[in-house]
Order: structure tokens, then sequence, then C-alpha cells
């Protein structure tokens, strides 16, 4: 598969501009009716999720099965990374299981989270089922994609080292619009090396951005209403304040402008063949309950 077009950004991050893969890609998320989604990767369903009436909060089941879309991380590139973000870039360019598709793409470090993504019950623990709860203000967690290994398990042990020694290799999120959080695509073991150590895991985070289109459509609307509120209500130049105020208004513009190209868009899913009852019958197959149902 072809390379896509690059946009570095600073503070550790780039953007990817995919074409030519109209999708639907490898690992994709596919929905029906009633609030109904599921992941699959290639031919084999990796995830089950049924958002709750009321929206408050979706339940996923997992299954065995699911493969990293990056290759595994040696030592010696631990040693040596050079610029990961670069890295994992082309890794995911050239996955054959991974989620890319045409669209623009946000690939970049993310250093500090709330304390509950990782440090708390939003770190998804519990195998092969849990409940992410939109109740309060949304949710925001990590979904792992396989069982967690324990902490004294041989791979962990050694990841530990390395966090201890700050040369743990990123774990990758992808953030999905339609579970308010992020699944955990790879390192899941370094994930959990690193909050054995109390420590917050390294991470590059995907998201889909907006296409070009869309934002340069969303700028134009923007800038219109500025022009028109700063006609219509702008303060007199004589009025005290007027020229602080001016300015203020044209820093929150200028601000909120340079963004847009980088806001996060929502994640493409595509139709489940069969539907609900298609969907059913796999939620049946797994014993997967949902109340009232």
């Amino acid at each position: 598969m072809g390379r896509a077009r690059r946009e570095p950004l600073g503070a550790g991050g780039l953007v990817l501009d995919v074409r030519d893969r109209p999708g639907p890609p490898p690992l994709r998320f596919e929905v029906a009716d009633g609030g109904r989604m599921l992941l699959r990767q290639g031919g084999r369903v990796v995830l089950l999720g049924r958002v709750e009436e009321g929206n408050q909060g979706v339940r996923v089941s997992r299954y065995d099965g699911y493969r990293p879309p990056l290759p595994p991380v040696r030592a010696a590139l631990m040693r040596d990374p050079g610029n990961w973000v670069h890295t994992c870039a082309r890794w995911l360019e050239e996955s054959p299981c991974g989620p890319l598709h045409d669209g623009r793409w946000l690939l970049g470090v993310r250093r500090v989270f709330p304390p509950y993504v990782w440090h708390g019950e939003d770190f998804v623990r519990d195998w092969p089922h849990a409940h992410l709860d939109w109740s309060a203000l949304g949710w925001h967690g990590v979904v792992p994609l396989r069982a967690l290994s324990p902490e004294d398990a041989p791979r962990v042990k050694a990841y530990r080292k390395a966090a201890r020694e700050g040369a743990l290799a990123p774990v990758l999120l992808w953030w999905v619009t339609a579970l308010d959080g992020w699944l955990l695509l790879d390192g899941h073991d370094r994930a959990v090396a690193a909050l054995a150590e109390g420590r917050t895991p390294p991470c590059l985070v995907l998201a889909r951005v907006p296409d070009e289109e869309d934002w340069r459509r969303e700028a134009a609307e923007l800038t219109a209403h500025h022009e028109r509120r700063t006609g219509r209500t702008g303060p007199r130049p004589a009025e005290p304040g007027a020229a602080r105020e001016r300015e203020a208004w044209r820093q929150a513009y200028a601000d909120t402008l340079s963004g847009l190209p980088y806001e996060e868009a929502r994640t493409r899913s595509w139709h489940l063949p069969g539907g609900a009852p298609a969907w059913d019958a796999l939620a049946a197959a797994a014993m997967f309950q949902f109340p009232r149902d």
C-alpha cells in the first residue's frame, strides 16, 4: 500500500493524508440499528458493543484473536528509537490489519491524561465484558482489545525495567467517537508494565480529523460570522477598553480558525451486513446480556 502524504506538526505529531484506500479497511467498525456496533478485523469479529437506552453508556464484549497492527517492538529499537511518530506512521501505512482509510488522520504524542483514564476505573481491566459508563460527563477511558497479562508475566517484567529507565516504547491508542474513548491497538503488555510501576504509559494517539473540504467550509462560515459580529456589535474605538476587547475577539477567532484542521472528527463506520438480526445472532452466541433484552 502507498504512503500517505504527511504534514508535520509541532510538539511531536503529524497528519497523515491517506488516499487511494476508499475502504472498508481491515480493522473497521460496522453498525446496525438500535446502537448496535461491532469491530471487525478482516473476517473476524473482535468486539461487540451496544449503546444503552438514554445514551447512558455502552456495553462491550471482546473476542480472542485480535492482531495488533504494528510489529513487535524489539529491545534494540527501544534503546535507540529515533522518531516514534514517524516509525509508527510507517508501520500503520504498511499494516495488513490496521484501521487506515481515505481521509486525514492525526497521529501524535500525548503525555497528559486525566487521572481516571489510566489510573482509575476508566481503564478497562475486566475481560471479556465491560460497561463504559456515560452517565456522568462522558467516559474517555481505554478499552484493551485482548486480555491483559499479569504484572509478573516475563514480558511484562522486562517492560517494567524499561519503564523504570524511561525507555519504554509508547502504546498506540485509537480515538473512537462511538465509544467516547480509546481502543488500545498496540502495547498491552507495555501498558500493564507502566501501570505496575505507577506510571502513565507513554502514548501515541490516532484520531480522524476533518477532510480539507470540510474544515475549509467551516472556516468560511466562521469567518463570515466573525465579520458580522465585529461589524455589528464591536466596541466603538473611543470607548474605554475597546482596543483590548477587539484584540481578545481577534485572538479567539484566530485560535479557533487555526485549530479547525486538527479537531477530532467522527470515527467512520460501515453498514453491518445483515443488519440488526446479524448482530443479535452474534450477541446471542456470545451470551452477551443487556438490560431489558
